[in-house]
This record gives C-alpha cells, sequence and structure tokens, in this order.
C-alpha cells in the first residue's frame, strides 16, 4: 500500500538531486500551457491570481487566444505549443489523450511537466495498453516525454470546481488534490505551485499510481461535488487519501 502523503515538505529530496530540476520555485514560476481548454483556462485564470507568468497555447494558433490572453491581463501571452513548453518552468500538457504525441518533446527535457489527461475510448479511440492495463495515461505521456520528469495531476476535479475550490493556505475549508509521479524534486515543484493555486496536495506514489486518479475511480470529480453544480464541495487531504486507499477495494 503506497503511503499518501500531503504537504509541502514531506518529501523534499536532497539538494543534489533537486538541482537537475528547473522551476522548483513556484513563487517564481512561468507556467506553460499545452492546451488552454476547460482546465487549460482555469489554470491560468488561478496562476495569474497567485501573481504568476503564463504563455498559452492550443493547436489552433496564438491569434485564436486573443480573447483570454486580454482576459487575464499584462502576465498572459498566447504563443505556439513549442514556445509555451520553451517558455515554461513548469509546463501543463491539457489536450486530448489522443494527441499526446504531438506534444513538442525536445523543448520539454529537464522540465517539471503537469499531465491532466484522462482516457475516454469514445474521444480518444481505444489504446490497448490502457484497456489491458499494462499502463496508465501518465505513463503514455512520460514515454513520450523520456527527459522530462512527468507528475499526473488536475485529472481528478471538474474545471468548474478548480476555479471555485480554491483557498488560501491555512483554510479550514481548503481541499486537496492527488499528484502521481517518479521524481521526487518535480512532485516537490508541483505541492508548491498547487499551493499557490490555492489548494493542498495528496502524494499518490509513482507516475503508475495514477490509476488510483483516473475515471471512474473513487477519487474522481465526485469528491468536489456535483458535476454541475458550480460551488462545489470541499474535499480535504483526509478524505482524498482515502478515496486513493479505496481505489484498491473498487478495482475490478
Amino acid at each position: 500500500m503506497p503511503d499518501f502523503r500531503c504537504g509541502a515538505r514531506h518529501d523534499v529530496p536532497p539538494a543534489g538531486n533537486r538541482s537537475r530540476i528547473t522551476g522548483v520555485r513556484a513563487d517564481m514560476t512561468t507556467i506553460g500551457l499545452i492546451g488552454s481548454g476547460n482546465i487549460g483556462s482555469t489554470v491560468a485564470r488561478l496562476a495569474v491570481a497567485a501573481g504568476h507568468d503564463v504563455v498559452l497555447s492550443n493547436s489552433r494558433g496564438p491569434q485564436t487566444l486573443q480573447d483570454l490572453v486580454s482576459e487575464l491581463g499584462p502576465k498572459a501571452r498566447a504563443a505556439t505549443p513549442a514556445e509555451a513548453a520553451a517558455a515554461g518552468d513548469i509546463v501543463v500538457v491539457t489536450v486530448p489523450l489522443r494527441a499526446y504525441q504531438d506534444v513538442p518533446v525536445q523543448p520539454l527535457a529537464g522540465k517539471v511537466v503537469i499531465d491532466t489527461n484522462n482516457y475516454y475510448p469514445d474521444r480518444d479511440g481505444v489504446i490497448d495498453a490502457l484497456e489491458d492495463g499494462s499502463t496508465t495515461t501518465g505513463e503514455l505521456l512520460q514515454q513520450h516525454l523520456p527527459q522530462a520528469h512527468v507528475v499526473k495531476g488536475f485529472n481528478n476535479i471538474w474545471f468548474e470546481h478548480l476555479r471555485s475550490l480554491a483557498r488560501p493556505a491555512g483554510s479550514a475549508d481548503r481541499s486537496a488534490l492527488p499528484i502521481a509521479g517518479d521524481d521526487a524534486a518535480a512532485k516537490q515543484a508541483v505541492t508548491e505551485l498547487l499551493d499557490s493555486l490555492g489548494f493542498d496536495a495528496v502524494d499518490a506514489g509513482p507516475l503508475a499510481e495514477n490509476r488510483r486518479t483516473q475515471r471512474d475511480t473513487p477519487v474522481y470529480v465526485r469528491p468536489y461535488g456535483t458535476h454541475g453544480v458550480v460551488a462545489g464541495t470541499p474535499a480535504g487531504a483526509q478524505v482524498i487519501r482515502e478515496l486513493l486507499a479505496a481505489a484498491d477495494a473498487t478495482a475490478a
């Protein structure tokens, strides 16, 4: 059973390990976004509100993002996916899973990459390795980005709840989001970023454990309230830890 940990200090690696990660200080971070749909634009809004710079991109070109950039103000700009990847200290990949192989590889080498993907066969086509359980969505992206440090995150919450449930650090009704990854320094960077955006983090373990946060697991969407009800319901770290553990009992 993995040790589901929470907080910004539980798995800080030695300094030698941290040195190979770019952008580990969330308070001095430019967020690159590859994909600017519901989750991407919500992360961008939270990031700008927290004082981060954001570089947005999508598959249709920077010109299609001008309204969002204007809304976000001077801390936001639009770019191509390769430019957003190069500019970001931490990069959020938030495209449909079917497009994960279009994510630029070289600009993401050495960077922390947050993967928000979920697998929907009706949208993405049938992926045999996911159907038979031999891999996970996060591991697919890590295989595509062999020199990046992929951390699964933002994939288990409806975008409106992501927006409405953000709270300052120390709030009694602060919600937590699960993360999973193979690099402790990368998870630390994401934990600090989530903290700045208004959420605690619960460490679900290595990247393979993102199976516990995927579609149809106990921690997927429902802990934060009813889909379609914008206000949402806070779900703290203990609730998320228990639901991650419950994935074993509910697995087929």
